[in-house]
Parts: structure tokens; C-alpha cells; sequence
């Protein structure tokens, strides 16, 4: 059997040799006359199956937003990634890096956002929400460091707020990674690398009954370029059933993960000009974590004539002990005499989260016009007992700043219409309704309490086309993220035990967005979004509590261009290239930059997928610089990285892959911020510097895979 994911993706010069390949060997083809081709049947005989994907399924007619997709898993497969949570950089224009170590979530940058570890992006996994609310590290922590890459068959992202299915942290945009239900050859894969890194993965599908059953097994140990040894240990498992089809069928996914680490946090300038440490050194060597989740989660798909019935339950146990030291010696001067040598901190949170989705959609005619009508309900529940925050020095808790019980709940109902007036128009109008519950109990007695909020949230996209093959989009939805439930009730700072107000639970956020996506040029899928984002409240990076907080509103303005090009059946090209600014929209004397704002992203990739055994993909990201302070008189670098892989199959079964991580070795940094800290023997005072977190040198690592 041949299969094409469409001749419209190929380019020209290649149809007519492909139909005529498969005329020569009877294989029916419907024509663009609607003609049937049919050759002998003495002639047919089986072949080897043949796929020609792109990176991307972005073609005219697919989505509702032109800066709306679906990442492949070819791409996946394709592209070196140095860490799980990189997965999420294949959404063009998002940016993933780290400033800690490998078992503590990332750090997210899109559309002029600094997610911080998540917010303002929704992320889910099998149908389960990722993003932690009142989390004890940030807002909205989004930690995939549990996923194996070699699971995941889709990606579907979305950007913006115009979807009504779409509600908590997803102002920004939202992914949503769906994993295989059956692999076609199991996977038994060998990771080596500098700084004894080795990686171990097993995975494969099963007949069971009348089902699949898939089952994966990641193993990792890492002890890094730093100069304190990380020493990751991580074990990731998944369990998945399934029965019948992805959009006619039901399957329960089980998944495991357990880490340990030692993190090497940001360090200060003027330690690595002073030569008290080096670019690679540690100012708190103890700093690290531990973390673990485990997941159950049944999804269930039922198609009939005219409707469609979708349901997901889900319930995750999360743990995390989490040792961070940026300020180093600013509150606690053992020096002077303070009992704590250093200003190391422990963030521990046990939390339960339970939740479902259900949505019925409707397939009919009014006055001989295609509608659907969809309907959903979603709830979650996060019971978390303790999220708490201690003094500590090399891991030892020395004194308690803040301890908490928090319940939270949402509920939300969403309605969505889908209009297709005549062949060149549809409108799509929505709106969401979201219900929020908290119940806090503290330490400190006056940020104990509960309180509610809701927020409504309509939307609306206009899609005209295609003409020529191209399509264009006007949208608009208003959104929100979540604040942590303890600051809605929090009446005294919990370290300085100062009066403080009250945050307001529910942030809205309201934009809009005008896109076109063409497939004009054969071969190549081009779209073009000019975007804007209004958002109530800003939470801000704090350096000196290593966390977030509220601030003024803010506004975002920018231009997204997207281009994924098939040159020749082995040959792939993608060029994604963004521009944002923001701003405060209240005037402060401290200025209106919005500290840690992405302003340019570019990203360029070039596979080869099947030159005769060869393989591989060149990849370079370029990161730019972004203002660190209110007033815009400091900036960071900006960072341009280039990987490779290169790989070639042995035979059938086997092939070995080389993956060169900053293939031309610059010297760049992963995050940077500005604030004050104090190193061993400074003024209590301190000093205000640049923080950074160097990224890695050029990395080497093999691979040997076998398929069976």
C-alpha cells in the first residue's frame, strides 16, 4: 500500500511520476476529474508502505486561527531535543529553557509573554491539565519532565484566546500533546553522552483482548556540564488500553514518574567577573529537588451519525521539595551573625488534582447550511496539603515563613457555534462561563478564608476562503489566568508579616487577531498572524523571593510568520519568525518595559528524512534580547543556538543516530533577570546584577534504536 498525507503538500514535478507509479500497479486513484484509474490486475502486488508527512498539518481548511496547528510526530522524531519539556519549543514562536536543574519545570517564553514556568499557557498531556494553580514554586507550573518524546503522535496548539474549550492560563495559547494508542514497531532505544549521560527507553503496543495495550519505560542519568555534579535520576512509565479508533473509541493511560537532582541555579555577574565562581560554578551546591507524579486518566470517544459524544476523567498525585537560592547571602549574613548561613529556601507542596471533561457536539442543516453546535462542562479540583515555604541551609529546614492546606475548585460550562454560511465564509461564536472556589487555611491566621469568583468569556472567528488556496481569519475572545489561591486571601506578608491586599482571583485577558494561511507556492504551507493581548494584571518576576507577583496591565502587540516547506519527498524546510512588544499600560515612574518580555524569536530547520539510509536535521534558534528592568537600562543577550542530527539505519531494524547540542559552541545564557542579592563578604546591603544561567557547551550524544 502507498499512502500520501496529500499530492496538493507535494511538489508538481512529483505528481504525475507518483500517479503513474501507482497506475502501473492497479491501485485505484481518483483523479481531479473524478475519473477512477485502474490498471491489471495480473499487475498488483504488495509493497513496502511509503509515507510522505510534513513537520507540520497545517494545510488550508485545518484550522479555525491562522496562528492555530498540529506538530507531526516526524518532527518529533526528527529533531534533537536536549530535554523533555523542549517538546513544546516544536509550536512555532515558543521558547523553552532552564535556569535550574532537570527536574524542575522549564521556563516558557511566547507572544511577548515570560511564562515563568507556565503562566498564560495551557499545557495538556493525554487529556490531563498540566498547569499547577497555587503551586508552591509559580502560578500555572508546567512541568512535562515525566514525558517520553517517543510516545507523543500529535501536538495541537492553539495561541490565543479565541476558543471556547480553552479556559484557566490559556490567554497566550494553549498545546495540547496527545500520545499513540498503538506504535506501529516497538522501540528499544541507547542514549550516551558527555557528563556520563545515559538514557534508556522501551516501548511497545500489544494485542490485548480487543484492545492495545502500549507500554513505555524511560530511564535517565545525568550529571551535566555544571562543575556541581547534577546527579538526575529519572524513571517515567506509561500503561495505556485502548479500543477502537482516536475519534470512535475509549482508552485508560496510566503513567508514572519519580526524579532526583542537584540544581545549579543562576549566578551573579559580578561573581564570574570577580572570579569567585566560573561561568559553570555553583553559588549554593546543595540546591536541587525531588519530585514525583503519578496519573490515571480514561478518555472516551463516541462518534454517530450526526453527533459526537467526548468524555475524560483524570486524577494526578504530585509531590515536590523544591531547594532554590538566588539571593545567596541578602537575608541571612552569616558573616553578621545570623543564625541561617545563607538565604536557601525549600518550596514543598503534596497536592491531588481530580477533574473531567465532557462535551457533545452536534452535526445538522438549518436552511440547507452546515451547523455545529458543541456543548462541554469542565471541573477540576486541587486538594493541596501541604504547599508550604521554609528557611533552609543545605537542606535542613531551620525555620517555617508560610505552611497551607488549600482546596480549589473550578467548574465551567462552554457553548460553541460553527456557521458555514456558503462555501467561502463560516463564523464560529462562543462563550465560556468558569466558576472558581477557594479555601484556605494557614499558619497565620489572618490569610486563612475562602472567597469565589467567576468571569465570562466570549468569542468569536470569521474565516473567509480559500481563494487561490488561501484562507484568511479575523478573531477575538476574551480569556483569564487563575491567582494563586493564597493571595486571594492574604491579608499579611507572610515573611515581612506586613498589611497587605488581597489579589484578585480571576485575571482577564481579552485579544484579537488577523491571520491568512496560503498554500499558493506548491509544496509550501505559509500563514501570517497579526495578534494584540490586553491583560488586567501582570505577575512579575521577584527576584528577591525567587518567585512572582501581581502588577500593573499590561498590552501586547505582534506579528507571527510561519512557513513549513516539503522541497523534495526527503527533504523539509520550516521557518518560524515572530516580533512582539509590550508594555505597561499604566505609567510609572519605574518605567513601563515589562521585565523579561520576549521580543524576537526565529527558528529555522532543514531535514533530510530518507536519503537512501542516511537521515537527519539541522535546527537553529535564535532567542532574542529582552529588557530586565521597568526602565529599560538593562537588557539581556541574545541567544542564537544550532543543534544537529545526524543518523543512519543500518538495516530494517536498527539505525544509530549523533546529536551535537550549540553545534558552533557559543557562549550564550539560557535566562537572565536583575535584582539584588549578596555574596560572602559584601555590605548587607548588597548589589543589584544581572543573574544568568549559562546554557550548555556543544554536547555529544549517541543513540543506537531498534525497532521490533
Amino acid at each position: 500500500m502507498i499512502s500520501f498525507v496529500s499530492f496538493d503538500s507535494l511538489p508538481r514535478r512529483a505528481v504525475p511520476a507518483l500517479i503513474a507509479a501507482v497506475l502501473a500497479l492497479n491501485i485505484s486513484v481518483a483523479c481531479a476529474d473524478g475519473d477512477v484509474k485502474t490498471a491489471p490486475p495480473e499487475k498488483i502486488q504488495k509493497l513496502e508502505k511509503i509515507e510522505i508527512t510534513s513537520h507540520y498539518d497545517n494545510g488550508v481548511g485545518t484550522s479555525d486561527a491562522a496562528s492555530q496547528g498540529t506538530v507531526t510526530a516526524k518532527l518529533i522524531e526528527n529533531r534533537p531535543t536536549l530535554r523533555p519539556g523542549e517538546v513544546l519549543e516544536f509550536v512555532p514562536g515558543l521558547v523553552v529553557t532552564q535556569h535550574s536543574g532537570e527536574g524542575k519545570a522549564n521556563q516558557y517564553f511566547l507572544r511577548g509573554f515570560n511564562l515563568d514556568h507556565g503562566t498564560d499557557f495551557a499545557t495538556f498531556i493525554a487529556g490531563m491539565p498540566i498547569n499547577a494553580r497555587s503551586h508552591a514554586h509559580g502560578q500555572g507550573y508546567t512541568d512535562i519532565n515525566f514525558l517520553i518524546p517517543e510516545l507523543v503522535e500529535r501536538i495541537n496548539y492553539k495561541k490565543g484566546p479565541y476558543f471556547a474549550d480553552e479556559g484557566d492560563f490559556a490567554s497566550a495559547g494553549a498545546a495540547h500533546i496527545e500520545l499513540y494508542n498503538r506504535l506501529n514497531q516497538g522501540i528499544a532505544a541507547l542514549t550516551v553522552g558527555e557528563h556520563q549521560f545515559t538514557r534508556g527507553v522501551f516501548a511497545a503496543s500489544t494485542a490485548a483482548g480487543a484492545g492495545t495495550l502500549l507500554y513505555g519505560l524511560e530511564l535517565t542519568r545525568d550529571n551535566s556540564v555544571f562543575e556541581v555534579p547534577e546527579h538526575v535520576r529519572k524513571a517515567s512509565g506509561v500503561l495505556r488500553y485502548s479500543q477502537g479508533t482516536p475519534g470512535n473509541g475509549f482508552g485508560i493511560t496510566a503513567m508514572a514518574y519519580d526524579n532526583k537532582w542537584t540544581a545549579n541555579d543562576q549566578i551573579a555577574q559580578r561573581a564570574v567577573d570577580q572570579r569567585l565562581v566560573t561561568r559553570f560554578g555553583s553559588q549554593d551546591p546543595s540546591d536541587g529537588g525531588l519530585t514525583s507524579r503519578y496519573s490515571l486518566s480514561f478518555d472516551w470517544k463516541r462518534r454517530h451519525e450526526n453527533s459526537l459524544t467526548e468524555f475524560n476523567v483524570y486524577a494526578v498525585r504530585s509531590r515536590l521539595n523544591l531547594f532554590s537560592n538566588f539571593t545567596y547571602f541578602l537575608e541571612h549574613p552569616a558573616d553578621l551573625g545570623d543564625a541561617i548561613n545563607g538565604d536557601q529556601f525549600e518550596q514543598e507542596e503534596r497536592r491531588q488534582i481530580y477533574g473531567f471533561d465532557l462535551a457533545q457536539t452536534f452535526f445538522s442543516k438549518v436552511n440547507g447550511l452546515d451547523m455545529t453546535n458543541r456543548f462541554g462542562v469542565q471541573t477540576r479540583y486541587d486538594k493541596l496539603d501541604p504547599v508550604a515555604l521554609y528557611s533552609t541551609e543545605r537542606r535542613q529546614r531551620a525555620g517555617s515563613t508560610s505552611e497551607s492546606r488549600v482546596r480549589e475548585g473550578s467548574a465551567a460550562a462552554f457553548f460553541e457555534n460553527t456557521l458555514q454560511w456558503n462555501a467561502k465564509f463560516r463564523t464560529i461564536a462562543g462563550l465560556r462561563f468558569d466558576r472558581f472556589n477557594f479555601d484556605v487555611a494557614s499558619n497565620i491566621a489572618e490569610n486563612s478564608g475562602k472567597t469565589a469568583d467567576h468571569i465570562t468569556s466570549p468569542k468569536l472567528s470569521l474565516i473567509f476562503g480559500p481563494w487561490a488556496k488561501t484562507e484568511f481569519f479575523l478573531n477575538y475572545g476574551e480569556g483569564f489566568h487563575s491567582n494563586d489561591a493564597r493571595g486571594t486571601t492574604e491579608h499579611i506578608t507572610p515573611k515581612e508579616r506586613l498589611p497587605a491586599d488581597p489579589v484578585t482571583p480571576l485575571v482577564k485577558g481579552r485579544g484579537s487577531e488577523v491571520g491568512l494561511r496560503t498554500q499558493i507556492v506548491p509544496g509550501l504551507e505559509s500563514s501570517l498572524a497579526v495578534w494584540r493581548l490586553n491583560l488586567a494584571s501582570e505577575l512579575v518576576f521577584s527576584g528577591d523571593a525567587g518567585d512572582t507577583s501581581a502588577s500593573r496591565p499590561t498590552v501586547r502587540r505582534g506579528i507571527e510568520w510561519n512557513n513549513h516547506y516539503i522541497a523534495a519527498p526527503w527533504l523539509l524546510f520550516d521557518l518560524d519568525l515572530a516580533w512582539s512588544r509590550t508594555r505597561f499600560t499604566q505609567d510609572d515612574p519605574l518605567g513601563n518595559f515589562v521585565p523579561g518580555s520576549v521580543e524576537r524569536v526565529a527558528s529555522f530547520g532543514a531535514a533530510v528524512t530518507e536519503l537512501g539510509p542516511w537521515f537527519g536535521e539541522f535546527h537553529v534558534r535564535y532567542f532574542g534580547p529582552r529588557t530586565l528592568i521597568e526602565d529599560n537600562s538593562r537588557r539581556s543577550r541574545s541567544t542564537t543556538v544550532a543543534s544537529l542530527r545526524a543518523g543512519y539505519k543500518i538495516n530494517q531494524k536498527w539505525k544509530v543516530t549523533l546529536d551535537v547540542f550549540n553545534l558552533f559552541d557559543r557562549e550564550a545564557n539560557t535566562i537572565d533577570y536583575f535584582y539584588s542579592s549578596r555574596l560572602r563578604g559584601e555590605a548587607a546591603a548588597g548589589a543589584d546584577d544581572i543573574h544568568f544561567h549559562p546554557g550548555e557547551p556543544r554536547e555529544f550524544r549517541v543513540s543506537l534504536t531498534g525497532r521490533f
